[in-house]
């Protein structure tokens, strides 16, 4: 005990505020992600809600599967660099908006649809920002529809709203878009033209099996009267 009482003894006031700020930022830090962390599982529990629902009480369910992620510490610092944004927590809750991520993936583009009007209009989530690249496609091909959600997380002392990324898309996009990240990831980026072009034709089929099993599930589901159903 007496050697590490000698020990904070010759270390400087400067140094032991640095230690001091270091601990205090890293405490900060932890409970700065583990809020998205909360946010997360929130959103996650009203899609297991709403597919085991479906899966026990209806006919058939609009969600296939769900994945979520959040981002590493080292990925939010270094998207905050890129974008110039002040490191503080108050920056960086404002303008990173995807450091929680959902990912639903559903049978058909209907269902995507769905599924977000299910979840967007519960009454204690906030919708931020929609960025429909289902009808408005990016020029490689992507496809997906992505929503900037805030929920409610209630903490011992406070209550927070949290940004969530919401992704929904069809299987066939979900598989395409799986394709494309390792193909960026392994040319590092620096993706051949000819594969560029390649991954564009394929968002093509994609869509055209999309297009071709939602008509198709349809038919099958369609009633004496002519009106589908779910």
């Amino acid at each position: 005990m007496s050697g590490s009482t000698e020990w904070f003894d010759s270390v400087g006031p400067e140094t032991i505020q640095r230690m001091v700020d270091s601990k205090n930022l890293r405490d900060g830090f932890a409970r700065f992600m583990l809020n998205y962390q909360f946010a997360m599982d929130e959103i996650m529990t009203k899609i297991n809600i709403l597919k085991t629902e479906f899966e026990h009480l209806h006919d058939y369910s609009p969600i296939e599967h769900v994945s979520a992620r959040l981002k590493s510490p080292e990925s939010l610092l270094a998207k905050a660099r890129r974008r110039d944004l002040p490191l503080s927590f108050e920056t960086l809750s404002g303008n990173v908006l995807d450091v929680a991520g959902v990912r639903i993936v559903c049978s058909f583009i209907s269902d995507a649809y769905w599924v977000a009007k299910m979840i967007t209009s519960q009454p204690d989530i906030t919708v931020v920002a929609v960025k429909d690249y289902i009808a408005d496609p990016k020029p490689n091909g992507y496809k997906s529809l992505h929503i900037i959600v805030k929920v409610p997380i209630f903490l011992s002392e406070s209550v927070q709203n949290i940004h969530v990324e919401l992704q929904i898309r069809t299987v066939a996009m979900d598989f395409w878009a799986s394709l494309e990240h390792k193909i960026y990831y392994k040319y590092d980026k620096e993706v051949p033209a000819e594969l560029l072009e390649e991954l564009k034709e394929a968002a093509g089929v994609a869509d055209r099996l999309d297009s071709t099993m939602e008509r198709i599930h349809n038919e099958v589901h369609t009633d004496a009267s002519g009106s589908a159903e779910r």
